[in-house]
């Protein structure tokens, strides 16, 4: 199967501090990876050079085989959108939020849909109009990841979203991101330290001290 991320000998430095050592990584269409390890072994530098927020220091990286060096920046990350651990909100209100997709696109926001992604997320109507001041810390997971996908990327990036969640939201989460990636083919990859999350992988990839493991 062709991959549809593709890394070869990836590396990434920060002066003599060797962060990741010749990652080679084959990630093909509609996978649901988990990506676990021990703190500081280089996960979320992995993703961010995945998700082109910093630049490799030697090594290939492509995207439906072609070098991501070659893509606008602003429509690469379209299709391969990048979630943190800790949402940053804007504005006044969840509105202002959601209607930020439609307006770099220069679309009206199309309010039904919106309301039925909150509803996915287990959020109401009335959230639409909530100060962002006022939102749980899982109200604003979930608001951020809703402004992630309102239009659905290829590759969705996810940098421990479920970490200081409580149950319930980790489920509403782990069903959303199931569905996203039965129903809609969109290939997620998702760090994790939970040992549920870790347990229940369909993939299980470790890096350790910036080198991959793959699991079955």
């Amino acid at each position: 199967m062709k991959a549809l991320i593709s890394l070869s000998q990836v590396n990434y430095q920060v002066a003599d501090q060797h962060i990741l050592h010749d990652i080679n990584w084959q990630i093909p269409a509609g996978a649901h990876i988990t990506l676990t390890g021990p703190s500081g072994g280089g996960k979320s530098t992995l993703l961010r050079i995945m998700a082109a927020m910093i630049s490799k220091t030697s090594g290939d990286l492509q995207f439906e085989g072609r070098p991501i060096e070659s893509y606008d920046p602003i429509m690469y990350r379209r299709q391969v959108s990048y979630c943190f651990q800790q949402p940053t909100l804007f504005g006044e209100t969840v509105a202002d939020n959601l209607a930020f997709p439609y307006q770099i696109r220069k679309q009206p926001m199309d309010t039904s849909r919106v309301v039925t992604a909150l509803q996915n997320f287990g959020l109401s109507e009335r959230t639409l109009h909530q100060p962002v001041t006022e939102l749980s810390g899982g109200e604003r997971q979930r608001v951020a990841l809703i402004r992630n996908v309102l239009f659905l990327p290829q590759v969705l990036l996810l940098d421990e979203v479920t970490a200081g969640l409580d149950e319930a939201n980790k489920d509403i989460v782990h069903q959303w991101l199931r569905r996203l990636n039965e129903q809609e083919h969109v290939t997620t990859i998702m760090i994790t330290h939970d040992t549920t999350e870790i347990a229940a992988a369909d993939q299980l990839v470790k890096v350790v001290d910036g080198r991959l493991e793959v699991h079955a």
